[in-house]
Formats: structure tokens, C-alpha cells, sequence
């Protein structure tokens, strides 16, 4: 998996609208946080995105965008996104490619999409990793922190 202070691997992914979204234009911002979640409307990943959502404020304030990232498709994306009122894009990762880039393993026996997020500098380098399936509360509290010591 890539580490701490690598280059995160650019890329051009659709978003639930079907337009497509580079890491070049989602930092122009600032920061990014990219999560990667195994799968649209489970009860983890419904959790994960909700916390993301309602840290938005924070994420606002620290000039950073949030991105959730997984291989289901628009539709799926689109359903989820709209079910929930979440306030970010959600990309697809048709085929896991980006993913399989970013070095993110599978877990429990190679069934499940692993659960990582990664907090990016807008000069592509990654600032922070949090890598659990189990531990939803982490990725949003991880991030927030990594981000409040660079601003």
C-alpha cells in the first residue's frame, strides 16, 4: 500500500452524475480526503459516509474536499448519495483499478474491498492513511486531525 509522503496516483473517475473527476481538479481546493469503501448502502458504508457527511463543516473549514470512492456504478452511487443526503462526490472505481494502484488490500480472506482513507496534499503527497474495516468512527476523526496539523 502506498505510505505516508508517496504520490497518490492521478486519476479520472465518473462521479454519480456521470461527469468525470481528476485529482487534479479535486485539489485545486486544497487537501483532499479520499475514502474507499467496499460497497454502497451496507450498514458500515452507510455509517462511514454518513460521518463524513456530517463532518462536513469541519472539512469546509480546513478548505478540504471529501471524496468517497468504490466500484459500484452511477446508479448505485447516485441511489446512495441521494437516500442519504450525502454532500460529496462519490466516484467509481469500475474494476477496482484505482484502487489495486493505491496499493489497498482486500481483507477478511480476500472478500471484502478494504477500507482506507487517505488524506492528500494538494501537492499529491499523501499526509495521512487510516486503514480499517471495523473501525468506521476512525477514518473521519483521523482525517480531521491530520488536517488541523497542516492548516
Amino acid at each position: 500500500m502506498k505510505k505516508v509522503g508517496d504520490y497518490f496516483p492521478e486519476f479520472e473517475l465518473t462521479n454519480e452524475n456521470g461527469e468525470l473527476l481528476s485529482l487534479n481538479t479535486i485539489l485545486e481546493k486544497g487537501p483532499a480526503v479520499l475514502f474507499f469503501y467496499p460497497k454502497d448502502n451496507t450498514s458500515g458504508c452507510t455509517k462511514e459516509a454518513c460521518e463524513f457527511r456530517d463532518s462536513y463543516e469541519q472539512f469546509n473549514s480546513l478548505k478540504t474536499n471529501v471524496v468517497g470512492i468504490s466500484s459500484d456504478n452511477q446508479k448505485s452511487h447516485k441511489n446512495f448519495k441521494d437516500k442519504h443526503q450525502l454532500n460529496f462526490p462519490l466516484l467509481t472505481d469500475k474494476g477496482g483499478k484505482l484502487r489495486i494502484r493505491a496499493g489497498i488490500k482486500t481483507s477478511f480472506f480476500g472478500l471484502i474491498p478494504g477500507r482506507v482513507t487517505f488524506v492528500v496534499g494538494k501537492d499529491r503527497k499523501i499526509i495521512q492513511i487510516t486503514d480499517s474495516q471495523l473501525e468506521l468512527s476512525a477514518h473521519v476523526k483521523n482525517a480531521i486531525r491530520a488536517l488541523e496539523e497542516i492548516s
